[in-house]
C-alpha cells in the first residue's frame, strides 16, 4: 500500500501488510485485508486500533469518514457503535467529561461512554469497590479495603494514586484527583496551579470540579472549606451555614444544607446558582458544568443552569431514583429498581437510554 499527501498525523505512515480495500479520512485511514481491519494516524479523538472480524462482526468493506477525506467508492458510511451500557443493578453513579461509571450492587466497576483515554476500557474488571469519581478524562475508585485505583488520562500524574495508607472517598478533578484519608485529612495528586496543598483539618466528604480547578471539604460540624481557583467565588461558601453534602461544579459549587435545601455560590452566566430551587427539601446534590441536579426528598429530580444539550429539559418528569451525578453536559440517575436513565448530549454513548437489570 502507498499513502501520500498531508502526514502530520501519521496518516501517510500505512500498516505494513497486503489490504483488500483502503479509505482515507480527514486525519486517519483504514485498510481491510484477509484478517483484520487497520487504522493508522490522528488518535485524539478515538483511539485506532486493529479489530478482528469476529469483533468487528464479519467485516467485508471499510470506511474513514471526517473532513475532506474521501473513501472507497461504493463503501457504505459506518454507524459508530458506542461502548454499551450496562445492564445490571447499580448502587452508585459518577457522570464524568464525555463518560459515566457506576457501582454494581456487587461492588464491581461499570463505565461507559467517551474512551479517547481509555477511561472506560481500562476500569478494573476484578476487585470490589465501595466508591467511584469520574473526572473530565480519568476515572478514580475506592477499593473495599481502602485503596485507590485510577485510570485513563495520566498528565501530570492525575491518576496516580497513593499506594500506601487507607482512604474513605475519592474524587477526581480535571488535572487532578483528591482522596480522603482514614483519619480526615485530605491528599491531592496530579496538578493544580491554583493550589499546591488541599486544606488542612479533618473532613467527612470531599468533591472537586470534574471540569474546573478547585475542591471543596465538608467538616462534621457541617461546615465547610474549599481550596484552588476562587476567581468566581466557587471556593467561597456561604457563612453561616452548616451542610450535608456538597459537590463542586464548573466554577461553582452547590451545597445540602442541613434542612434539606439548595445552596450554591459561584459563578453564574448560565443561571446555575439563581436557578437553584428556592423551596422544597432535597436528598443528594450534583454540580455539573454550568448545571446541576439534585435529588428531592421523594425521590424525584430536579435539574437547573444551562440546557444546551437539553440536560435540563430532558431531566425525567417521572420515577423515583435513589441517585443522580451532573456530567459535562449529560446526567444520569439511578432508578429505584437499580437501573440506569441518562439524558443530554448523546455524543460518544455518554448518555444512553434507560436499562434493565
Amino acid at each position: 500500500m502507498e499513502c501520500w499527501g498531508d502526514d502530520e498525523y501519521d496518516q501517510t505512515n500505512a500498516s505494513p501488510g497486503r489490504y483488500l480495500a483502503v479509505s482515507a479520512g480527514m486525519r486517519h485511514s483504514c485498510a481491510l485485508s484477509a484478517t483484520s481491519t487497520s487504522c493508522w494516524g490522528r488518535r485524539d479523538e478515538r483511539p485506532l486500533e486493529t479489530i478482528a472480524p469476529a469483533t468487528a462482526g464479519g467485516v467485508t468493506d471499510v470506511s474513514s469518514g471526517g473532513g475532506e477525506g474521501g473513501t472507497t467508492p461504493g463503501s457504505p458510511t459506518p454507524t459508530p457503535t458506542p461502548t454499551p451500557t450496562p445492564t445490571t443493578t447499580f448502587t452508585a453513579l459518577s457522570a464524568g467529561g464525555a463518560h459515566s461509571c457506576a457501582l454494581r450492587s456487587t461492588g464491581t466497576i461499570d463505565c461507559w461512554g467517551y474512551d479517547n483515554d481509555r477511561q472506560v476500557r481500562d476500569a478494573p474488571s476484578t476487585g470490589t469497590f465501595t466508591a467511584i469519581s469520574a473526572g473530565s478524562r480519568h476515572t478514580c475508585a475506592l477499593s473495599s479495603g481502602g485503596a485507590i485505583s485510577c485510570w485513563g488520562q495520566n498528565n501530570n500524574g492525575r491518576s496516580t494514586a497513593p499506594t500506601s495508607g487507607t482512604f474513605t472517598a475519592v474524587t477526581t478533578g480535571i488535572t487532578f484527583s483528591c482522596g480522603l484519608r482514614s483519619s480526615g485529612t485530605v491528599a491531592c495528586w496530579g496538578t493544580n496551579i491554583y493550589f499546591t496543598t488541599p486544606a488542612s483539618g479533618a473532613f467527612t466528604a470531599i468533591s472537586a470540579s470534574h471540569n474546573g480547578n478547585h475542591a471543596c471539604g465538608l467538616r462534621s460540624g457541617g461546615a465547610v472549606a474549599c481550596w484552588g481557583s476562587n476567581s468566581q467565588g466557587q471556593a467561597s461558601p456561604p457563612s453561616g451555614s452548616t451542610f450535608t453534602a456538597i459537590s463542586a461544579g464548573s466554577n461553582f459549587t452547590c451545597g445540602l444544607t442541613s434542612a434539606g435545601a439548595i445552596s450554591c455560590w459561584g459563578r453564574d452566566n448560565h443561571r446555575q446558582r439563581a436557578d437553584a430551587p428556592s423551596t422544597g427539601t432535597f436528598t443528594a446534590v450534583s454540580a455539573g458544568s454550568s448545571f446541576a441536579c439534585a435529588l428531592t426528598s421523594a425521590g424525584a429530580i430536579s435539574c437547573w443552569g444551562r440546557d444546551n444539550n437539553s440536560q435540563v429539559t430532558d431531566a425525567p418528569s417521572s420515577g423515583t431514583f435513589t441517585a443522580v451525578s451532573a456530567g459535562d453536559t449529560h446526567a444520569c440517575a439511578i432508578k429505584s429498581d437499580g437501573t440506569i436513565v441518562c439524558w443530554g448530549n448523546t455524543g460518544q454513548g455518554r448518555a444512553p437510554a434507560t436499562r434493565s437489570p
